[in-house]
């Protein structure tokens, strides 16, 4: 998402409708329909035979449970508390209805004409909730009852609390059902508003419970949120009904879809992209598509987490949906724990190994659960049934994305199918609502962990205080053995990360589940107190210790006998899990509460390469940097932080940039303490080049005298050659620095790399005045490297002069850099006339000016520049939607002559591909990641190079950014700043522009990959392209 507090940024905070990507979408469905006209479409399996023609693991079957015209277009399936099974019809995907679109912007997010009342007033659409029953013991639902009909684009239910939990955006939904005749009480009931519905592919989805009682949802990638003053994208959210609060459990992640807990009360939770599964860490930040969805909502989180680490191969890692654990008792003793997870691109449904690493865990491929044989088969979402099954529900369809909001899609299929061992038992199933709360205590130890979850979550709803003592007592029993008695344990602290999951192995497994189970039982009925506390932070368990501390923090405060109790353990605590989450407590506590315990866990030096612990703490300490910045100074500045390595590395260098970024007197103030504090010269050295980096490129309003009075102690004007010392000695205006850059940038006595340096101090700082200097740095003789330097300086610079030394000193500059020119004069009209005149006068060669580079001139909507581009160089406009398909019909006859060779398609893919895709880890990521793409689906790949534009991925349309002094760029995204926006082109060349700068934004409709990429290949090598392309991981 593009920040909208530049001066005009139109395009991307919404366009209309009418006009945006027409020529896009007129050139794709035009494409479309050629291919259509020549390929055979393959149909659906009937319902009957497509469980047939399926593949599964030896001792697993698979059957048909409903199919249409009963269930059509599935999106989720759950089983209530009887046993039946619910399910979500999507029908009304992908527009809802009885609204109108105003704006659509080029990522396809839609405003509509108003927020639709919440049913039933409001608009009435077509997707419908409806339980599906088995009444005669076969396997196949038999009856069927809708619970709900008239929801426009519902996504996710949950059962509890006297009846069910619906969303359908913006709402959170509870239709009560308290005499449980499954007939909405009445209407539902607004328990949330505010969920982002500008994509259909990226709402909010997925209710699930977790064990603390909270109900916890997603939320996806190209929707934006605002609850109750609380504004996200992407990441896990969560709603306590009992307390009525609301919070961001954390952000980021991708288009997220699909949440579980595992048997610890660990969340995980799938997206798209090449990233399997998440671990979601309370107060976390995640990975996100930066350039479409903009930096994250805190912009000094300085860092965020990737998805779960991945080990060997690469399948089932695009858009997984559903993930689930499985903790039944009918699949083999090895599934128990495992991940299941279907892939949608695939047509398959896979299982994963999650297995603990440091504070967090590894995941790897285990293997396939199901192969569908069928490219209609969509799995959008799987379930644990109170028979031991998985259940899977296929939304059904040959397509599996909507790059048109406005396509017909076929709304009559859908199946759910159940996967099972073979020889399995159904025992009679037991409603547990039937049973009295002692007896569902028990059930907390049951096998099949479905039964485990409702035991927990109706004993939440009743909160029967006659429990307490029988919880209190599974809890404490378990408890001998304490954490500072448990042989092993306390070695284990201090061995290196990664060989010791989770602080070592937790002893008696089983008694220990059954202990946390009783404490989350316990906390849900209301009888988790100070007093427990106390004695479940001793307790053996790494996980009962986990969710003490985890349960502690929710209140956002704590006593402060617990407070003395939690800086204790963070001096002693030996599992990085428990740590790990009392420093995601620490940014939930006031600063009085929080800052001890950071300390104390800021000197465990174990915890240095630790994957999330660092960037945990660091969040902790900024989260106070503000409201208690003079606390958080005065730690961070003693001798002792200065020793610790954990402070050093993920603290200091942080709160110096942050503090610079906001740039206030106050946090001048600060910056100034924490170079003061340096202990040593190169410490010094680190600090200041923080500083600069966190100023930025901007120039400083504002100085306070004392800052600008330590910045002259540190630059000594005359003999420096510091680039971030001379900087911040330009930016606040100390006398003579402006003119030692210049003397440095100039003085050929100097090395390169220092003159270079200062090159880009004068591209960032400098004004007209330095335009000769930088001019004079374009001889002949001159490093090559200042050279270039100083062509990307000039380019910022509206001057005559800057156009007539690139033009004269051109015919002697290599290739290379002569792109560069191109590059630097095409983003001015009259630069741009002013090359193109020398090409018509015979001075410059017309050959060798790529036709990409003119394409962007067509910005400029001249028509002298048409007329030469026309004269010189021709018709230069893409091809038709004919002229692509016989370059297809081509490619694929060379194709099929002959066998590639992947080995040598290698050295083809990195000279011609690799510059901006990344394939089985090797090359960059400035375009779609391949290793997880459809790349078998050779028409596909075909298409999609020989036409890029024909349908480009949201987050890959590149932006043109007017300045205001009339240049125009070109690129992707690559990142934005509070004060500026970082392009990356298809060479690799970052630009960064100043906000301060910019006038105006656009989307750009046209691919950054070239057309014409596949053309200069001989048949042989186009066969060794594919041959790599299509090949499977190592």
């Amino acid at each position: 998402m593009v920040n909208c507090s530049s001066k005009r940024i139109n395009s991307p905070c919404g366009s209309n409708d009418k006009t945006i990507g027409t020529r896009l979408l007129i050139g794709m469905f035009a494409l479309a329909f050629c291919l259509l006209a020549t390929m055979h479409v393959a149909r659906a399996h009937p319902p009957e035979e497509a469980a047939g023609k399926m593949t599964l693991p030896a001792g697993f079957s698979v059957q048909l449970v409903a199919s249409e015209p009963e269930v059509r277009q599935p999106i989720l399936v759950k089983f209530d508390d009887r046993g039946r099974l619910w399910v979500i019809q999507y029908l009304q995907y992908p527009n809802p209805e009885g609204l109108t679109r105003v704006k659509v912007d080029r990522y396809s997010r839609t405003i509509y004409d108003r927020i639709p009342e919440p049913p039933p007033k409001g608009p009435r659409g077509a997707d419908r909730i409806t339980i599906l029953e088995d009444t005669d013991g076969d396997g196949r639902a038999d009856r069927f009852k809708d619970f709900v009909t008239g929801l426009n684009l519902a996504t996710g239910l949950a059962f509890g609390h006297g009846g069910v939990f619906v969303i359908q955006v913006p709402y959170l939904l509870f239709y009560p059902d308290r005499n449980r005749d499954d007939v909405p009480d009445g209407d539902p009931q607004v328990v949330l508003k505010g969920f982002g519905m500008e994509d259909a592919q990226a709402f909010a989805n997925h209710l699930t419970w977790g064990p603390d009682g909270w109900l916890y949802g997603l939320n996806g990638s190209t929707t934006t949120c605002n609850i109750r003053g609380i504004e996200f994208q992407q990441g896990v959210w969560r709603y306590h009904p009992i307390a009525d609060e609301f919070e961001l459990f954390c952000e980021g992640g991708g288009n997220c879809y699909g949440l579980d807990f595992d048997r610890h009360g660990h969340l995980f939770y799938s997206s798209n992209g090449s990233h399997k599964v998440w671990h979601g860490v309370q107060g976390a930040y995640y990975w996100k598509s930066f350039g479409k969805h903009g930096e994250l909502h805190n912009p000094y989180a300085f860092g965020y987490f990737g998805s779960v680490k991945r080990d060997g191969d690469y399948r089932g890692g695009h858009v997984t949906t559903g993930g689930t654990f499985y903790y039944g008792k009918t699949f083999p003793a090895s599934f128990r724990g495992k991940l299941i997870g279907n892939n949608l691109l695939s047509h398959e449904v896979h299982w994963h190994h999650i297995e603990p690493f440091a504070s967090t865990y590894r995941t790897s491929h285990g293997g396939e659960l199901l192969l569908a044989n069928d490219g209609w088969f969509a799995p959008t979402d799987l379930t644990l049934g109170p028979d031991g099954a998985v259940y899977v529900c296929d939304f059904h369809d040959k397509r599996t994305a909507h790059p048109d909001p406005d396509a017909v899609w076929d709304l009559t299929n859908g199946r759910v199918y159940r996967i099972q061992a073979e020889g399995a038992e159904s025992p009679p199933h037991v409603d547990l609502n039937d049973l009295p709360s002692d007896e569902l205590v028990d059930w907390l130890g049951h096998s099949n962990d479905w039964f485990v979850r409702r035991a927990r979550r109706i004993l939440a709803e009743r909160r029967d205080q006659s429990v307490i003592p029988k919880l209190q007592q599974i809890v404490l029993e378990n408890s001998v053995g304490h954490v500072s008695n448990v042989p092993g344990i306390r070695e284990s602290s201090s061995r290196h990360v990664g060989n010791v999951p989770h602080g070592g192995k937790v002893p008696g497994n089983d008694e220990d589940q059954l202990a946390l189970e009783a404490m989350w039982a316990l906390n849900a009925s209301g009888g988790f107190d100070n007093e427990l506390a106390r004695q479940t932070l001793q307790h053996r368990s790494v996980p009962v210790r986990y969710w003490t501390v985890r349960l502690l923090s929710d209140a956002r405060d704590v006593s402060p006998e617990i407070q003395v109790e939690l800086t204790e353990l963070a001096k002693t605590e030996p599992s990085s899990v428990v740590r790990s989450q009392m420093a995601s407590m620490c940014k939930r506590l006031p600063a009085d509460k929080a800052l001890p315990i950071v300390w104390q866990l800021l000197l465990r030096e174990e915890d240095q390469e630790d994957p999330h612990i660092p960037l945990l703490l660091w969040w902790a300490v900024e989260s106070k940097a503000a409201s208690d910045r003079n606390r958080v100074v005065e730690m961070s500045t003693s001798p002792e932080a200065w020793k610790a390595p954990l402070v050093r590395e993920a603290v200091l260098n942080r709160l110096m940039f942050r503090y610079a970024a906001e740039a206030d007197t106050d946090s001048l103030d600060a910056c100034a303490r924490l170079i003061a504090s340096a202990p040593s010269n190169a410490d010094r050295d680190r600090m200041i080049a923080s500083l600069d980096e966190g100023l930025g490129g901007r120039q400083m309003e504002a100085i306070p005298a004392t800052f600008r009075a330590m910045v002259a102690k540190l630059v000594d004007t005359n003999s420096t050659t510091d680039v971030h010392r001379l900087r911040l000695a330009v930016r606040v205006g100390i006398a003579g620095a402006y003119e030692r850059v210049v003397r440095i940038a100039t003085d050929r006595k100097m090395p390169t790399t220092t003159r270079v340096s200062m090159v880009e101090v004068l591209s960032q700082l400098g004004g007209l005045d330095c335009v000769p200097a930088l001019l004079s740095l374009l001889e002949w003789d001159e490093q090559h490297d200042v050279e270039v330097a100083a062509v990307k300086a000039v380019a910022r610079f509206d001057d005559e002069r800057v156009p007539a030394r690139i033009l004269k000193e051109y015919p002697r500059f290599s290739n290379k850099l002569k792109t560069l020119c191109r590059q630097t004069l095409f983003t001015r009209k009259d630069w741009a006339l002013a090359f193109l005149g020398r090409v018509d006068e015979g001075q410059f060669d017309p050959k060798i000016v790529e036709i990409e580079e003119l394409r962007g001139l067509e910005v400029f909507g001249d028509q002298g520049i048409n007329d030469q581009v026309r004269k010189h160089w021709g018709k230069i406009t893409r091809g038709t939607p004919e002229e692509k398909l016989a370059d297809i019909r081509r490619f694929n006859n060379d194709l099929r002559a002959f066998s590639g060779n992947a080995s040598d398609g290698n050295a083809v893919y990195k000279e011609h591909c690799g510059k901006c895709h990344k394939l089985f880890g090797e090359g960059e990521e400035i375009g779609p990641e391949l290793t997880t793409a459809n790349r078998q689906d050779r028409q596909y790949m075909l298409t999609s190079t020989v036409d890029p534009s024909s349908f480009i991925r949201t987050e890959y349309l590149s932006v043109q950014v007017i300045t205001v002094d009339g240049r125009i760029l070109t690129g992707l995204v690559h990142k934005e700043t509070p004060s500026a926006i970082t392009l990356v082109n298809s060479q690799v060349e970052y630009t960064t522009i100043p906000r301060d700068d910019i006038d105006e934004m656009v989307p750009s409709q046209i691919s950054q990959m070239p057309e014409d990429i596949l053309k200069p290949l001989k048949p042989q090598q186009l066969r060794d392209l594919f041959s790599y392309l299509e090949s499977a991981p190592k």
